[in-house]
This record gives C-alpha cells, structure tokens and sequence, in this order.
C-alpha cells in the first residue's frame, strides 16, 4: 500500500487537531503515567491509529529513531498496523534503516506485498551485514528475487555473507572495512581514508601482505602522530586478535568483551582478511546468546517466549521439560512409598518433606545459574573446577547452617527436639549435595561439548528434591528411635 493511499485530506473528520501529543510529549506522559517511555510511545501510536490520525502519525514518526519505529511495529499485533506504519515512514533511506532493525517475523510480513524491485531499493544504502540478515529471515525464493534485483558487486558480496552458517562469526560480519598494504605510506593511508565512503566504521586500520592476509592493525592516533612517509609495516601492531570465520557467534562476543574492542576482524583458515565485526553487532549477540542460555534453562524457545510459536508447537517444546518433573515427581512418590513404615511411625516427619525438598532444590539452582552464566560470559574456566567446587561448597554450608539453625528451632517447638535436629542436619546435608550436583554438572557437560544451560532449570532443581527427600527420609529411619 502506497503512502498516498493513507493519507486522509483535511476535510474528513477523522483527522486530529494538532494538539494531539508528538514525539516530544511522550516522555512527559510516561513520566505522569508510571510506563516506560517505549510503552507511552506504542500507546499514543495506538490511540493514533485507532482515530485514523495519519498526519499526526507521520509527523509522530518522523521525529522518531528508525530502531524506535521498529520496536513500535515489533509490539504491534495486527499485521496491518504494522504494514500502515511502516509505510508512514518517510524517506526511502529510513524505512531502510527501519527495516534492519525488525525481528524476523515483522520483517517477513512487511515486505509480504513489496515487490522484489522495491525492497530492493529499500535496501540498497545498507551495510551488507544488516542485507544478509534481512534476506536470511525471508522465504529462500524471495531473496534470490531481491538479490537479483541489486548491483552484482552488492549481490555477490551478500552471497557470500550468506553462505557461512546461522551464528558464526562469518554469518554477522560486514565486509564493508578499511584495510591497506603494508607497503602503503602514513600519508596514502590519510588520504585514502578521507575518500573512504563506503567502509562501516573506520575505528581501525587493518594492514595485510600482497596476499590479502591481515599482518597487522593501527589506530587512526598512530597514523596522524608519524611523518607523512613512514610505511604501515613500522608502525602496525603485529600482535593483534583476530577470529576465524567459521567461530561461534558467543565466543567472537567473549574476544571483543575480553580485549575491549570497537572492532575484530575476521580471517579464514589462510589467514586472508575477509570481514570485520563491530561493537554493535556484538552487543546483539550479547543479548541474544544470554537470552537463548535463560530460555533453555526454563526448557523454552526464542519463538515461545516472544509469543511467536503456535501454541502445539510450544507446547511440543515445553512437554520434554514437564517429562522430567513429571518423573522426579514420580521418584519423590516412590521414596515415600520405601519409607512408609518411616512414615507411620512418625507421621511428623511428613511436616519438613515440603521444606527440604524445595530448599535444596533452590539452593541447587542458584549454583548452576552463577556457573552457566559463568561458562556462558568466559569469568568461569574449566580449569576452575575445583577452586569453585569448594567456594560452592563453603557457601551451602554457611547457608545450611543458618537455615538448619532455624528448622531446628521449629520442629523441636512444633514437635520434639531430636526431630528438630534431625531436619537441621538432613538441610545442611542436602544443600552440600544439591549444591555439588549443581555446580560440577555444567562444568561435566562443558567439557563434553553440550551446552551447559540444558542442566539448569527442570533437571538440577528436580534431582535436588528427590536427593534432599531422600537424605531426609535415611537420617528419620536412623534415628526412628530417637525421634519416635
């Protein structure tokens, strides 16, 4: 649809007096109504767009950051809401900025009824990164059709970014970078960089061999502090970071975190300079790869928790997980089953099965949640194993100990004294174990090359309750006398 077939001509009433609250009174509303900026600016689009007000909406928007417009059309349900706004959108070269900051869904659906010759030209003043990914998420014979319709030095090079796999470091590169020969002068250097339009952030200065291979880097300080007819080669850094095209996405972000950098470049296994990565493709790792490991550990997927799934296919996903409950459940019953006669003899002890079973469950999940953050962000190494084992250890104990103290004091006042003790030193017993369980469990499976997030949630917190009832229900059939 057109902007022109949108807009509504003054004499029609649906049309809003320009009173109508813009894109610099939204924050004032957010600060009166307690919502977040974001939330205020969705809700006065709404409102907007319920009236018809298409004028105040196109002068709304033109006020607005593209990756605002996005976030609005992202959170907008109704697929010609989405459509309407971004066609309100005003210059080619914005609605283009616009779209690279889509989710995958909202990107499929508005350029649905684009031609290919329209959202080529949409996409022509983009970086080549931020292309692939647009034509990654659209069906495969759609971008064949757009990538036909773009320059061939444009198109061959999308292609290529296209080839390497979904989450390495070749799949989220740009080749748009500024790199020279090592031969090169300080003073061919600046005047290169100064007719050097077409390169995506010029934070370094990559040097390679008559080969192409990266050999070294230098900062635009270093370039401008020399005389004028000093090669590149005697004063590059030679020991630089790099990152081999086929490295996982997660890993590229730890390098980048780990060295501060704005920028790494990307080689392939020769050493050839194929691609840098920027900060800000990094910060979007960052964020996707620390939502996919919180995803796991709760036993969802991306799709699921952005509503985005059918609901047999979430529930496809989630059923797994709930399988797992669903047999610790099952073992829990089985144990109180054994101890029955325990059970009969005291029927008191049944008062602390609740509270040991969750307590160590819990304790257990806070242990696996610092590691695999820790595995996930590199500030955990598996050479730490012990050293982490034993502060784990050191820390459930200090916290059975208080919560022991506490249990002890219960059931001796709600039952009698040696059952009190009995629970205190099944509580600290069971969060020495839980904690244990949950802290060498990821670090096993880290080293055997799976994912460490997928022992989080459901799995560690159920093989805690059923190891923390079953501490329980051994030191209560122990001492059966004592506590009878």
């Amino acid at each position: 649809m057109a902007i022109n077939d949108l807009t509504i001509q003054p004499s029609e009433p649906a049309r809003l007096p320009d009173k109508e609250p813009l894109g610099k009174d939204v924050s004032r509303e957010a600060v009166v109504s307690g919502q977040s900026k974001s939330d205020a600016r969705l809700v006065s689009i709404q409102r907007l767009l319920r009236r018809g007000a298409i004028t105040n909406l196109a002068k709304m928007l033109a006020r607005m950051h593209p990756a605002d417009i996005a976030n609005v059309i992202d959170h907008l349900s109704s697929l010609k809401e989405k459509r309407e706004i971004f066609e309100l959108v005003r210059g080619d070269v914005k609605r283009g900025q616009v779209l690279s900051e889509l989710d995958g869904e909202s990107i499929t659906l508005v350029l649905s009824d684009l031609l290919p010759s329209d959202a080529a030209w949409l996409l022509k003043d983009l970086g080549s990164d931020d292309i692939a990914h647009i034509l990654s998420v659209i069906p495969n014979d759609r971008a064949k059709d757009i990538l036909a319709l773009m320059r061939t030095e444009d198109s061959t090079e999308i292609a290529d970014l296209l080839k390497y796999p979904k989450g390495t470091a070749g799949g989220i590169m740009t080749t748009e970078f500024f790199a020279l020969s090592e031969d090169a002068t300080a003073q061919e250097a600046i005047r290169r960089l100064q007719q050097a339009t077409d390169a995506e952030m010029v934070f370094y200065i990559y040097v390679t061999d008559k080969d192409d291979r990266l050999v070294g880097v230098l900062s635009l300080r270093q370039l401008l502090t020399v005389p004028p007819a000093t090669p590149l080669k005697n004063i590059m850094t030679r020991d630089l970071i790099s990152v081999a095209v086929d490295m996982d996405q997660e890993e590229v972000s730890r390098q980048v975190a780990s060295y501060n950098l704005l920028a790494i470049p990307v080689v392939e296994r020769d050493g050839k300079l194929v691609g840098i990565i920027t900060v800000d493709d990094v910060v979007d790792v960052i964020r996707e790869e620390a939502t996919e490991d919180m995803l796991k550990m709760a036993g969802a997927i991306e799709e699921d928790s952005m509503f985005k799934s059918s609901s047999m296919v979430a529930a496809r996903v989630r059923l797994p997980w709930l399988f797992t409950n669903l047999v610790g459940s099952l073992l829990s019953g089985m144990l109180l089953w054994l101890f029955r006669y325990t059970i009969q003899e005291v029927v008191a002890i049944v008062s602390f099965i609740p509270v040991i079973a969750a307590m160590g469950g819990n304790v257990g999940l806070q242990s696996s949640t610092l590691i695999i953050r820790g595995l996930a962000t590199g500030m955990v190494e598996l050479t730490d194993v012990w050293k982490i084992f034993f502060r784990e250890a050191k820390i459930a104990f200090l916290m059975g100990i208080a919560c022991s103290l506490m249990l002890t004091i219960v059931g001796w006042l709600w039952h009698q004294v040696f059952l009190g003790m009995v629970v205190g030193v099944s509580l600290i017993t069971a969060f020495l174990v839980s904690t244990s369980m949950a802290t060498v469990m990821p670090i096993v499976l880290k080293r055997m090359g799976v994912d460490p997030a997928v022992a989080a949630g459901p799995f560690v917190t159920t093989a805690n309750d059923i190891t923390g009832i079953a501490i329980y229900l051994t030191l209560a059939t122990i001492f059966l006398e004592q506590i009878r």
